[in-house]
């Protein structure tokens, strides 16, 4: 079922449609009530021609609908979501899920996590996603399920990666609790998660996670720990770093170069030009020179200061 409420709500073949003039006016008359803190919420027909408003083919409009719809708040999510789910108008869909970012309450989650795995229109599926990451952690489980799912969308599943690094560190201990997943694909969007965490409350138990998984038994799992690590440029990783330069698999080793290429240490450069007189992969070949290139540039700039 993908609407909630959806007996408070006009059917399609109801629906208002007013002039420019008259839209410019209600819009004037919503903001107006909601200043003066005299707005009825209990008013659905009202609350339905400010969605419907939402269509408007100007963007500021539509943005004053939107803002005003996120000042109602609660009284307005059965009929955004309704419109979500089930509006013929694209343009109406997308501004709805936009709108349920600024309100942010859990009983829409249903319709946008429906929306965002099913929904035909990318923009909408992409505004059902950002209206999610800010429910907080009450969509973790949600997000841990859709990343586990092997036969899952990659395109859904890296969206899905993104709402749970944009929680962070609010749900880290939930992070902490799933990685022992045997999904590689759930590990590998934890580890962008936690590397968030990483970054806004360095932590111990983070970095030994990360650490970790520079071992682990999948490459994109040892790839995306690499990343992170050499974005937090984090020089106890260095040692394992080294390592991975000698994995079997091209892709492992590309990434511990990239990632010494961010941590910038000059006493990384003899292990990198050994790893490349050992390198048969042009493609790992040129990431390597690269890393060896950008490290001494780094140390002779350094050297100027």
């Amino acid at each position: 079922m993908k609407s909630i409420s959806q007996s408070t709500t006009q059917p399609s073949e109801n629906r208002l449609t007013l002039s420019t003039e008259e839209v410019d006016l209600l819009l004037q008359k919503v903001e107006q009530d909601l200043s003066n803190d005299t707005f009825d919420c209990s008013d659905e027909k009202l609350i339905q021609q400010m969605v419907e408003c939402l269509g408007d083919n100007r963007g500021l409009t539509r943005l004053g609908f939107a803002e005003s719809l996120g000042v109602v708040g609660k009284p307005a999510v059965p009929f955004l979501a309704e419109a979500v789910a089930n509006h013929p108008h694209v343009v109406v869909q997308r501004a709805a899920a936009k709108t349920l970012t600024l309100i942010a309450d859990p009983a829409s989650i249903p319709v946008l996590l429906d929306s965002f795995l099913h929904d035909e229109d990318q923009v909408v599926r992409n505004s059902c996603i950002g209206a999610l990451a800010v429910m907080g952690e009450v969509v973790v489980p949600s997000l841990l399920e859709i990343l586990a799912d092997d036969n899952g969308n990659e395109a859904i599943k890296g969206h899905a990666a993104w709402a749970l690094a944009f929680i962070g560190i609010k749900a880290k201990e939930q992070l902490y609790t799933a990685f022992d997943s045997e999904s590689a694909d759930l590990r590998s969007a934890i580890i962008g998660a936690i590397a968030k965490v990483a970054e806004e409350e360095p932590e111990e138990r983070a970095f030994n996670l990360l650490l970790n998984s520079l071992q682990d038994s999948a490459v994109n799992v040892r790839s995306e720990a690499a990343a992170a690590l050499g974005n937090l440029a984090y020089k106890p990783a260095i040692p394992l770093l080294i390592k991975l330069l000698d994995n079997q698999k091209a892709e492992s080793r590309k990434s511990a170069a990239l990632a010494l290429m961010k941590i910038k240490e000059i006493n990384t450069v003899d292990a990198l030009q050994t790893a490349l007189e050992n390198e048969s992969e042009v493609a790992v070949k040129q990431v390597i020179k690269l890393a060896i290139s950008q490290i001494e540039q780094q140390s002779e700039n350094d050297g100027w200061d």
